[in-house]
């Protein structure tokens, strides 16, 4: 690998950093450039709606390496700065300043951006998003003094996790999602459900099956202020403060507009290969074909970004690598903390067992398809059991439900 050769990474998140590790753990003796769009070095994103909302962490704590490691691996780091192009035939990216850099491999670990409502109210300052830092400060800051009652639109974990926060800081919440259940394309009814007794058991005003149709406004200093939501059933909920929690997009549009192959993500294999060989995805926007799972996936969680990075850069340096573990998440919530581990779509699994205690929330669920596999398994309050679960998915044998779901036998 010659020493003259150009990686280049855009994004400036945990992808990121993560994928500039690994270069220089593998040895690549060339030039790294990363180039991000936040002002910030990159930080991991799990403690914007956890730790440091409940005021336990700090982004120095969360930032995955300091300044000086960079300076010490000889990586150029560019924050607050946007690509705002990708020419794959020239092998180029360019800056807002008209600049160009050049790359012989590039990475693209873009991330994501919250999804916003377009009706009336939306636009008004005291309706927020939770994707950044800022984000971040802004509803600890609002937690603290401004807000004794805030809206939440969205029952997904981000919403659910910032109801948590809100209800341990002595914030009135009320959560309006669209579904039936909360979490519902993440785990389902059954599940979901259990989120749904926790946060009323939490004192949390859960509305489901209900539609937003304003957020209502009046007039402050030089602006509108929203003043609460109105439903569809005309019901006005007031508020302080709005959250916007409707999911996120993925940034595909530098690779779309380079006419990379895209979908609901960039299109990657299982080495995290575009479609253009000399270019990587990784994070919220790769969309890969999953070596396991025999099936397109792309997964929007913390894991991804911590592990992929690895495989992609021994596929820039032309190693065979291929990604292939199960997809992987974790939330934590009032006095509730949980691992997923595998993958159960909405209508793809059979049954849901479960294990253990549900009422009293330590028990261990598991999604099986019609030939009672093993899917999926969620651990909640239950420690040191994702290596089983994982056994399980990846045996692909049928198991006795009765057998699974009885606390005497060792999974």
């Amino acid at each position: 690998m010659s020493s003259d050769q150009h990686f280049v990474i855009v994004g400036g998140g945990l992808a990121a950093a993560k994928l500039a590790e690994a270069l220089r753990a593998n040895d690549f003796p060339g030039t790294v450039t990363l180039v991000g769009k936040e002002e910030w070095l990159p930080y991991e994103r799990p403690p914007l709606s956890k730790e440091h909302l409940a005021g336990k962490k700090q982004l120095p704590e969360f930032t995955v390496e300091p300044r000086q490691w960079y300076r010490d691996h000889h990586i150029e780091v560019q924050v607050g700065t946007t690509v705002e192009g990708l020419d794959r035939a020239a092998k180029t990216i360019s800056l807002p300043d008209g600049s160009t850099i050049s790359y012989d491999k590039l990475a693209l670990a873009t991330g994501s951006t919250p999804r916003t409502l377009s009706i009336p109210g939306a636009d008004a300052p005291n309706v927020y998003t939770l994707r950044t830092i800022e984000d971040s400060d802004t509803l600890v800051e609002l937690f603290g003094s401004a807000a004794q009652r805030i809206v939440i639109i969205g029952a997904g974990w981000i919403g659910m996790e910032v109801a948590s926060a809100a209800r341990n800081a002595g914030v009135e919440v009320t959560i309006v999602e669209t579904a039936k259940h909360p979490l519902l394309g993440a785990l389902g009814p059954e599940m979901g459900d259990v989120f749904a007794d926790l946060h009323r058991a939490h004192g949390v005003d859960l509305r489901l099956g209900a539609q937003v149709t304003e957020i209502t406004t009046k007039e402050g200093i030089g602006t509108a202020l929203a003043t609460g939501v109105k439903l569809g059933d005309g019901t006005v909920v007031e508020a302080q403060a709005v959250l916007v929690a409707v999911g996120a997009s993925p940034n595909i549009g530098l690779a779309a507009d380079a006419g990379l192959a895209v979908d609901g993500g960039v299109l990657v294999d299982e080495h995290l290969r575009t479609s253009d060989p000399d270019i990587v995805a990784v994070g919220d926007i790769a969309e890969q074909q999953h070596p396991v799972l025999g099936r397109r996936i792309r997964v929007e969680h913390w894991a991804n970004a911590l592990n992929q990075p690895a495989v992609a850069a021994a596929t820039m340096l032309g190693k065979n690598a291929s990604y292939d573990r199960l997809p992987y998440f974790f939330t934590d919530q009032y006095d509730l903390g949980m691992e997923y581990t595998g993958y159960a779509a909405p209508g793809e699994y059979d049954r849901v067992v479960t294990r253990g205690d549900v009422a009293g929330r330590e028990f261990v669920a598991f999604w099986l398809d019609a030939d009672n596999r093993v899917l999926a398994g969620m651990n909640v309050n239950v420690w040191d059991v994702t290596d089983r679960i994982k056994e399980l998915i990846l045996a692909g044998e049928p198991v006795d439900p009765d057998r699974l779901a009885d606390t005497s036998i060792p999974l």
